[in-house]
């Protein structure tokens, strides 16, 4: 399987902080971006993707 999990990067911290596991589809929409899990679950995130760790399958995403 190589679904991802995403994060929200967050100012003033070293650590991130998990927002969805299991993401197959990453949207990116006019205000923010869609995650979309393999399970169907959907949320959508006033930010941007800040980077993308394909080896170790993350998005890391930066609230607006």
């Amino acid at each position: 399987m190589c679904e991802a999990s995403a994060y929200i990067i967050e100012d003033r911290r070293e650590e991130h902080r998990l927002i969805m596991e299991a993401v197959d589809r990453v949207i990116p929409e006019d205000e923010g971006i869609r995650l979309v899990s393999i399970f169907g679950d959907q949320k959508f995130i006033k930010g941007y993707i800040h980077s993308l760790s394909l080896v170790e399958h993350k998005v890391f995403i930066k609230l607006v």
